[in-house]
């Protein structure tokens, strides 16, 4: 969704080595040695992270019979390479009746939810399968796997450019599949996920499931009014688009008070909006104001979408797709998901994959416990000032909290056209396609002068495997902050980032990134020739002060800790304290390029295990570090 301009390709003469496939080692059920826990199940920084209603179980960590995958020591992605884009870089494979992965809970659950992988369809379009789930050794139900919404094939280099059609190196090998179950099972129960006779894919990768004690469905609030009073009916496949239009225009003009999503599944094929009478521009791009959207909770209360986007027609801005909500300002939506059914970025004829929710948003508006899924972009907040200059609005004091965004093709949210004083809190990102979370101080608005992204934050998230791009990113802009949050598997791009590339509004005052743990970050990009660090500042044309990076960890990281990057600016008077840097593998625990300009300060740095050094600044660098760890 970042407009047309490409991710610039940055300078450095760094290389990647040849690729190498990823070991396969059989283990038996007995087999469980410490070493297979994933390393972020060790105690990060203590205020790292989301507050999440599930509990995360390795399959590595797991008991199982199985093959075990892991990566390679670069960690190379995009060759159809599952290990890689496992959490952790382990996965199981099952290919063989009766093989299993079995976890044992530690709280009580009544849902599961497994990421996992399953082979593409020969001629493409994803295929189906099943794994038969066990509680404490009794058959339960069949998990439903899919992989239509998975396999990509092409050059990461390029997302647009990726095909569904099958040919050569494929990426976003995984997927994730859900079950309510019937019953609730206490914390020290075992759930088997068991390939059966009948399991009949070639395979089945589990990666990983989150056990969740999901609660009872919410009571409908007494000024709210249901939207099977406009005729919706609840798991019928009928598409309820007019029902739930209806509702929300009602509420829109004060003749109801809320809009109620009962509980079920309720099938949406048409962007809930405000119909433009005007009809301004090509594309219908006025949201709806003045609203408020409750369900019964994201597990409950679910809209859902089965005709892929750029086949649905209508009044829908084909980037924005035929499922959830445009919105302007003054909006609350809380306690439901949004499936969409997109399985593109981009490829085939330009085939996007839609927005979960999208719009100026403008003031008063907040997102609560939304879980949206097989987007495009989960959340894309602005419109250029172009899109009806008169409806200009952007985004202030929005929040979003508890939100669950998962396998999406490009960014799950991302704050721009001078969205401010904005904030995304407790929240979860999986196996996002870009940025999972991102400040674009974009130049598509009213005033440059004022209309800068600026204080906005992103706190206590968590965020795992983003398939390209940045766990979170900062373009420019100031008083923007990345604050205990929890980064994990990053494929090709850092964790966090800053940066000036995508030509943002300049960065001034302070950009401050505190309290993040960092696992397993960076990566090789760019045709596999362009190294990141964990944590990356890319000068690219503009300079980025005023960086303060304080009480951070940074484990395991793919290549470099912290990395400054040649650009055509600098990164004046960084400030760096507090830091933990442990096992850069194939890189420096704090690297300044050759063509890196600026300087940064160490204070209280501790730096361990480096594969390259300690703190290395290459030849002809115009960087100064002061300080030493």
């Amino acid at each position: 969704m970042k407009r047309t301009h490409p991710r610039r390709r940055l300078l450095t003469g760094a290389s990647l080595a040849g690729l190498v496939a990823a070991t396969l080692v059989p283990l038996s059920a007995a087999a469980e040695p410490a070493a297979h826990a994933s390393a972020a199940s060790a105690a990060p920084a203590a205020r790292a992270g989301a507050d999440l209603p599930y509990v995360e179980l390795e399959a590595e960590a797991a008991e199982f019979d199985g093959t075990l995958l892991e990566t390679d020591a670069k960690r190379t992605f995009g060759h159809t390479n599952f290990a890689t884009e496992s959490s952790g870089r382990r996965s199981v494979r099952l290919d063989g009746t009766g093989q299993f992965v079995e976890f044992t809970s530690t709280a009580a659950a009544n849902s599961i939810v497994v990421r996992n992988s399953v082979p593409d369809a020969p001629g493409g379009g994803g295929a189906d399968t099943t794994l038969s789930l066990y509680v404490n050794d009794e058959f339960v139900q069949k998990i439903d796997l899919s992989s239509k919404h998975s396999w990509l094939y092409g050059s990461s280099d390029d997302p647009e450019g990726l095909t569904n059609t099958p040919g050569g190196d494929a990426r976003r090998l995984f997927d994730e599949s859900h079950a309510l179950l019937a019953e609730s099972y206490p914390a020290g129960s075992t759930f088997r996920l068991q390939r059966d006779a009948d399991d009949d894919a070639a395979y089945q990768i589990v990666d990983l499931v989150d056990l969740e004690q999901v609660a009872p469905p919410a009571e409908k609030p007494a000024e709210c009014t249901s939207i099977t009073e406009y005729g919706a009916v609840p798991d019928d496949g009928e598409d309820d688009t007019e029902a739930l239009q209806q509702a929300v225009t009602d509420d829109q003009n004060g003749a109801i008070d809320c809009v109620w999503i009962p509980p079920g599944q309720w099938r949406q094929e048409q962007k809930i909006l405000t119909d433009d009478p005007q009809d301004r521009g090509e594309f219908n791009q006025v949201g709806i104001r003045d609203v408020t959207v409750r369900g019964a909770g994201m597990w409950h209360s679910q809209l859902y979408s089965l005709t892929p986007p750029h086949e649905a027609g209508g009044i829908n801005h084909p980037h924005e797709g035929n499922f959830g909500f445009d919105i302007d300002g003054d909006t609350q939506i809380s306690d439901l998901a949004i499936f969409g059914s997109g399985t593109i970025r981009g490829g085939d004829g330009g085939a996007e994959g839609g927005v979960g929710l999208n719009g100026r948003f403008g003031e008063n508006t907040k997102i609560s416990r939304v879980w949206i899924e097989h987007a495009n972009v989960g959340v894309w907040v602005g419109r250029d000032h172009s899109n009806i200059p008169e409806l200009w609005g952007p985004g202030d004091g929005l929040e979003f909290t508890g939100m669950r965004v998962r396998n999406t093709y490009a960014d799950g949210i991302n704050f721009t056209n001078g969205t401010r004083n904005s904030r995304v809190t407790d929240s979860s990102f999986r196996t996002t396609g870009d940025d999972a979370l991102a400040v674009w101080a974009n130049r598509y608005v009213k005033d440059p002068a004022v209309d800068v992204g600026h204080d906005n934050t992103f706190s206590g998230n968590t965020v795992q495997l983003p398939w390209r791009a940045n766990g979170i990113a900062i373009y420019g802009g100031y008083g923007n902050k990345a604050e205990d949050n929890l980064i994990s598997d990053t494929m090709n791009y850092p964790g966090i980032m800053l940066a000036t590339d995508h030509d943002p509004l300049p960065f001034s005052g302070e950009t401050v990134l505190s309290g993040n743990a960092l696992y397993r970050c960076g990566g090789a990009f760019w045709g596999e020739a362009q190294e990141f660090g964990a944590i990356t500042l890319f000068a690219a044309g503009q300079d980025i002060p005023g960086v303060t990076v304080k009480d951070t960890e940074i484990h395991d990281s793919t290549y470099d800790g912290i990395q400054f990057k040649s650009g055509g600016g600098a990164v004046p008077d960084a400030s760096i304290s507090g830091v933990t840097i442990d096992s850069s593998n194939n890189g420096a625990g704090i690297l300044a390029h050759g063509g890196a300009r600026g300087s940064a300060t160490l204070t209280d740095v501790t730096i361990t295990d480096s594969a390259k050094g300690d703190v290395v600044v290459e030849p002809g660098s115009q960087f100064q570090i002061t300080g030493a760890p």
